[in-house]
């Protein structure tokens, strides 16, 4: 059985909601309010609901974390990142406006390790494409991160060194 050597996760529609916009969309400042974060508007920015155990299981079993997200305002998504606690589940984070290649050529040098060791989460189809020529196992998340996702593409990658590059 082969274990994954870094899972990387886009932000936007993958990990979080941003009540149904990208985070680059929103209008800072955002704030903590009780359990929630939100932008000026109140517009709430949530962890889809199985991803702090996601996050749990890659911790507990030892297995590096990233983000890869391409966004235009890199400052608010790390302030979110940061808002919403998750900031320290993170060996590294790619978060600018370029392509995904530029974020994974990125991860390779600074985690030292090859792609086909790595799985990847996006909900762009146009990302898992690009991606997916690296070697890296790509997987299209069409509506958020769900456990049942995670733990198949886990188990698939596991038992052959990879998984289907487009499930749904």
């Amino acid at each position: 059985m082969r274990k994954p050597e870094l899972i990387v996760f886009d932000l936007d529609f993958t990990l979080w909601d941003c009540d149904g916009t990208w985070c680059d969309c929103l209008s800072p400042p955002f704030r903590r309010q009780n359990e929630r974060v939100l932008d000026r508007a109140s517009r709430q920015v949530r962890l889809y609901d199985d991803v702090t155990s996601i996050l749990d299981h890659c911790d507990n079993h030892s297995i590096p974390m990233a983000i890869a997200s391409r966004t235009e305002q890199p400052a608010w998504a790390r302030e979110l990142v940061g808002l919403l606690a998750i900031n320290h589940r993170f060996a590294f984070a790619e978060i600018y406006p370029s392509s995904k290649l530029k974020h994974f050529a990125s991860l390779s040098a600074a985690s030292g390790l090859n792609h086909e060791g790595m799985i990847f989460f996006d909900d762009e189809m146009r990302n898992i494409n690009e991606v997916s020529t690296l070697g890296v196992t790509s997987i299209h998340v069409p509506n958020g991160m769900t456990a049942d996702l995670f733990h198949t593409t886990l188990r698939a990658f596991e038992n052959s060194g990879h998984a289907s590059r487009h499930q749904d």
